[in-house]
């Protein structure tokens, strides 16, 4: 993902706003939404809920940044109704600026797990994902490596390929593991880690795949639906990078494994109100979950959903970190730093 700049977000929000006028007419049957994530299955998930509901979706997509900056100029005037974005880490600063208005919901309450929204409902998370260790079969040993705290080993050392700390999913694992442990022992990891690296951390979760097929390390870190999307790639060199590799669940003898999740919350000047708390609870609905999980590999946050998605059915169950997500935006700021002193890059 590019290093947005300032300049660069603001460029890119005065592109955005470029787009067709939204509707903001409070009678009409239609929800204006902000949308960072960027996933091309994610329109038949739009498209089935004007289906049952009869409300137009006007969609703006654009990279976080450039939606919070959008949404900071319009002020009181912005025409979005709701903010649907990749991370809590992300949620929360836009909770920060104070753009979300709670929303008292039943559905909500009872389908999506407390430990998945914030808990004054000024947001919620309708996919999760969980942050896993791979490894290459032919460096490591089933059993090696059973925790998160396994990769700051010395015995690791040259052994481990990263993302950047700056990027989100690594700075909400921080956030995670200052909550559990304390920013001392966190930043001891930190640099345990660093002290393992077989390079400056680079790429992206896929590229940490490639890296370990290669051979250039033999640990990483990836959101599972990165690993189930090259499960089913069609390139005969992805296919067979993918053999290379195996993933284990980390914690499982202890708190279980990191889980973050995509998000939504209703915009303060929403104008469309009704629409907007429709459509979140359309979000929760047996049919919107089943788009996230055999659209996306996601995991649904309603538990008793089933899909027909075999790849990601076969990485079978898990034990999963019960930690309420808006800790990854509460510690943020101290997780940047620790990676910071750690020499995480």
């Amino acid at each position: 993902m590019p290093v947005l700049t300032r300049k660069s977000i603001v460029a890119a929000a005065l592109a955005i706003c470029s787009a067709s006028p939204l509707p903001a007419t409070a009678q009409e049957k239609v929800l204006n939404l902000y949308s960072s994530r960027h996933y091309n299955t994610d329109e038949a998930l739009y498209a089935n809920f004007t289906k049952l509901t009869g409300v137009r979706i006007n969609r703006i997509e654009a990279p976080e940044d450039a939606l919070l900056e959008r949404l900071r100029n319009e002020g009181v005037a912005s025409p979005a109704d709701v903010l649907v974005t990749v991370d809590a880490g992300r949620l929360w600063r836009a909770e920060q600026m104070g753009l979300f208005q709670p929303v008292k919901s039943a559905a909500l309450e009872a389908r999506i797990p407390s430990s998945l929204r914030q808990p004054d409902g000024l947001w919620f998370g309708f996919s999760s994902r969980a942050r896993v260790i791979i490894y290459a079969k032919d460096q490591v040993k089933p059993g090696e490596v059973r925790n998160y705290e396994d990769l700051a080993d010395p015995k690791w050392k040259g052994k481990v390929c990263m993302r950047s700390s700056s990027n989100m999913y690594n700075l909400s694992l921080m956030c995670a593991l200052i909550d559990h442990h304390g920013e001392p022992k966190a930043e001891a990891w930190a640099k345990g880690v660093v002290a393992n690296f077989a390079r400056a951390p680079k790429g992206g979760d896929t590229d940490q795949i490639k890296a370990l097929a290669s051979g250039e390390c033999a640990l990483s870190l990836v959101n599972t639906y990165y690993y189930v999307r090259m499960m089913k790639a069609v390139k005969a060199d992805e296919r067979a990078a993918i053999e290379r590799v195996g993933f284990i669940w980390p914690n499982q003898e202890n708190r279980g494994t990191h889980v973050n999740i995509s998000g939504a919350g209703v915009l303060k000047s929403a104008p469309h109100r009704e629409a907007a708390v429709k459509f979140l609870e359309y979000l929760a609905s047996d049919d919107a979950q089943r788009y996230f999980a055999n659209g996306n590999n996601e995991f649904t946050v309603v538990a008793a959903v089933g899909v027909d998605n075999r790849e990601l059915a076969s990485l079978g169950q898990f034990k999963s970190d019960q930690l309420n997500v808006s800790v990854f935006g509460r510690n943020q700021p101290a997780a940047q730093k620790v990676y910071d002193r750690a020499g995480w890059r």
